[in-house]
């Protein structure tokens, strides 16, 4: 069922709403995956790495939220139930318990680099279904590049 008319054609709305659907359940999981880092890391550049984490999770709630508002304007139901995240994120997972600052830092290298790479496919995907998605998937992106060359920095340290 279709509440909201959507302003694309068919096809397009399908494909929109995939990426849109995908991108969502991926900044869930992203949050989840900092917020249990930042709960559990430790060593000697706990306070950074710990504060950076803080980040990630502030960006990708607040993306997520976009996407999901996104979905909801051109008719499309976001679906960020747990059940949906744990079943469909094509994100790296974390192995539970502490984690040392290095490894959470090495983690997050591996998982940016995993979301960059899905999102500048989905980029490539919406760019004739349409633009406004894409605009949005492309400050998104632009951001988690910023985030991950963050970590990267941190990493070599």
């Amino acid at each position: 069922m279709t509440i909201i008319t959507s302003p694309l054609a068919e096809q397009d709305r399908h494909i929109t709403g995939a990426a849109l659907q995908s991108t969502l359940v991926d900044l869930l999981d992203l949050s989840l995956l900092a917020k249990q880092a930042h709960w559990n890391v430790y060593g000697q550049r706990f306070r950074a790495v710990h504060q950076q984490l803080d980040e990630v999770v502030t960006t990708a709630r607040d993306y997520a939220d976009q996407v999901a508002e996104r979905a909801a304007a051109l008719g499309v139901s976001p679906d960020g139930r747990a059940a949906t995240v744990a079943e469909s994120s094509g994100l790296p997972a974390f192995d539970a318990g502490w984690i040392a600052d290095s490894a959470v830092v090495e983690a997050l290298v591996g998982v940016f680099a995993t979301l960059i790479g899905r999102m500048r496919t989905r980029i490539e995907a919406t760019g004739f279904a349409d633009a406004v998605t894409q605009d949005l998937f492309i400050s998104l992106t632009a951001e988690l590049e910023k985030q991950s060359w963050m970590f990267q920095a941190e990493n070599r340290a």
